[in-house]
């Protein structure tokens, strides 16, 4: 299937579908003579998609924000930007790999909206979010003389936007800043939400803020360059909005699987509007994590502990969280009666996004994972606490859990 684009005023885009490419600029020509160029990309395998902006609201009082979801956005990330009214000077906080692929263009729509953008450009991976890169980020936005009125967009990743948004939320006290997600696990979970924040060698997290971004920008184009593992972890919070809220999308994803992992824009395109907006929901209902929010954390309790004794980047943050939902799951079965064949149908899906489901737990590893679990910010009186699922599609916060319960539902072995 070849797709013709063509642009209108202000930034938006028509996008229509044909057989070939001489179909499509046939189709054009004869409809509108003279009109505005056209572009032709090639998607495969769909035969009946017509590409759209589906937008999604946060509702948060004056803090209220749009998620935008759809291709083709990174060439609108000016004019967005404009009917904001922010400041003229920016900057574009980025990773080296996403900056080869997607920085030259939205630097060129920042200018073409008229603002003045700086780039800066950290390294790639978990590691970066630390306090030596905050500071040299902060340094970069004092030698380009950003004011209180200019702006930041994260442009990347989770990593980039946790860390981009806490340098928004810190520099001058607090400047205004766009999410422009490029990765599957950003666009459906990191960048909505207002949570950011940087780690520390005794956790993940355990510095950061609430603050919420004023826009976000989630051009579905930019998942055609995310590796294929990086992709694969984001379908681990993708399934999560299944387990925690919506049977009929686990149910879906089951189904769907194949064209998900094609990547196919129809699918994506549903998948990851209806992501945000479950989280869009909970975030309105709870901002600040002080009831219902929490149930967002299911599979984080353990999945954030082993990022942290495996050694940031070492395991993606999709990769953890799988493991932890399978062993939250199976703590679900243990206390609040989650059916087996539910516990069997959870850990297959995710082993069929090429996840990983398990890990041997030596006791010596089981001590650093407790230890790191202590450090949770969900612990309340020294007590771990869990959500945990009574079935598919419905979440519990809160579940305070012994740790010989624990220990026997990991499988803890007692060899060192």
């Amino acid at each position: 299937m070849v797709w013709g684009r063509f642009s209108l005023a202000l930034g938006k885009d028509v996008v229509f579908a044909c057989p070939s490419h001489a179909t499509v600029r046939k189709s054009w020509s004869a409809s509108c003579p003279g009109g505005p160029s056209l572009q032709t990309f090639t998607v495969s395998g769909t035969s009946s998609y017509s590409a759209r902006v589906r937008t999604v609201r946060v509702s948060l009082g004056d803090r209220s924000y749009s998620i935008r979801v759809g291709p083709g956005l990174l060439r609108q990330v000016g004019e967005a930007c404009r009917q904001l009214a922010l400041g003229r000077r920016c900057a574009v906080i980025t990773d080296e790999n996403v900056a080869r692929f997607h920085l030259r263009p939205v630097l060129e729509s920042l200018r073409q909206a008229g603002f003045d953008p700086v780039a800066s450009t950290v390294p790639a991976g978990e590691r970066t979010k630390r306090l030596s890169v905050v500071g040299r980020c902060y340094d970069q936005l004092a030698a380009a003389r950003l004011e209180r009125r200019s702006f930041l967009v994260a442009l990347g990743g989770g990593v980039v936007g946790d860390l981009a948004g806490f340098v928004a939320a810190t520099y001058l006290r607090g400047i205004p800043f766009v999410q422009v997600p490029t990765s599957l696990l950003a666009q459906v979970d990191s960048s909505v939400g207002g949570k950011v924040g940087i780690n520390l060698r005794s956790g993940k997290n355990l510095v950061g803020a609430f603050y919420q971004p004023r826009l976000v920008l989630a051009d579905l184009d930019t998942l055609r360059t995310l590796p294929d593992r990086e992709y694969r972890s984001g379908l681990a919070e993708v399934i999560k909005y299944g387990l925690i809220a919506d049977a009929r999308l686990f149910r879906h994803l089951e189904r769907q699987l194949p064209r998900l992992l094609a990547r196919e824009p129809e699918v994506l395109e549903e998948v990851v509007a209806r992501c945000c907006r479950i989280k869009a929901e909970v975030v309105a209902e709870d901002e600040t994590e002080s009831g219902r929010r929490a149930i967002l954390n299911f599979g984080h309790t353990i999945g954030h502990a082993l990022e942290a004794i495996s050694g940031y980047g070492r395991l993606l943050h999709g990769e953890a969280i799988a493991i932890g939902q399978v062993a939250e799951a199976r703590l679900s079965a243990r206390l609040l009666g989650l059916p087996d064949e539910a516990v069997v149908r959870i850990e297959r899906l995710l082993a069929a996004a090429g996840l990983p489901t398990r890990m041997h737990w030596t006791s010596p590893r089981w001590e650093r994972l407790l230890a790191a679990m202590r450090l949770d910010k969900k612990v309340v009186d020294g007590r771990i606490r869990f959500v945990l699922i009574p079935e598919i599609g419905r979440a519990e916060w809160g579940h305070g859990v012994e740790e010989p319960v624990l220990r026997q539902v990991l499988g803890v072995s007692s060899a060192s």
